[in-house]
């Protein structure tokens, strides 16, 4: 029988450094997206990749946002998002909305369309997920949102931005079926500078 070394019940009970668990997370290559809500609450919007599918009956995702987040209020009190996925070419408007630019400044660097929620929807995002808040789950300081997905918009064909240590990335698009086969084993290659402030993570949110 194989056995397993242990750490002693003393050095268990020691809680992992935040910063060395940032930096670990760093190493996660991740979808960048873009949440956005408008309605009662006011419009809002920050950049996440702490986003993942829950189940596909009925069709759910959920996203993980900072309390002290600017878009937390709005979120809350209009019950709707939209999670809209980006590729390459969106790393500025990326960047905008994972600072500390004002509303109105993020907005005015995309062109925005309404699905069903009236959240604004990326018109070329990759994909855009119309979602109406269905459930909440207070975890640290955040809340994950249990989102159901009420209608979906795909019109973007770029290649995927990823978020990987702290850079922007691109992931090739894979050929469709029966089209000229893709170049070999292409990598992941990073786009521009390292961005001030990246995506956020389950960490934080802008």
């Amino acid at each position: 029988m194989t056995e397993f070394k242990t750490e002693s019940e003393s050095a268990a009970a020691v809680p992992v450094d935040a910063a060395a668990y940032r930096e670990a997370m760093s190493r996660l290559a991740s979808a960048v997206h873009l949440i956005t809500t408008d309605g009662p609450g006011g419009r809002a919007g920050f950049t996440a990749s702490a986003v993942c599918s829950v189940s596909d009956a009925p069709p759910t995702l959920l996203v993980c946002v900072n309390r002290a987040s600017s878009a937390y209020a709005a979120l809350t009190q209009n019950g709707t998002l939209c999670v809209n996925t980006l590729g390459e070419g969106h790393e500025t408007v990326a960047g905008l909305f994972g600072g500390r630019t004002p509303v109105d400044e993020r907005f005015a660097a995309g062109t925005w369309r309404r699905l069903r929620s009236g959240a604004p929807a990326l018109t070329d995002a990759l994909v855009s997920f119309d979602c109406r808040i269905v459930g909440r789950h207070g975890v640290g300081s955040h809340d994950v949102l249990y989102c159901a997905v009420e209608a979906v918009a795909a019109s973007g064909q770029a290649d995927a931005l990823l978020y990987s240590e702290r850079r922007y990335r691109t992931l090739p698009r894979a050929p469709r079926s029966g089209s000229a086969p893709a170049e070999p084993a292409r990598a992941a290659r990073a786009v521009g500078a390292r961005p001030a402030e990246g995506p956020a993570l389950a960490l934080r949110s802008a």
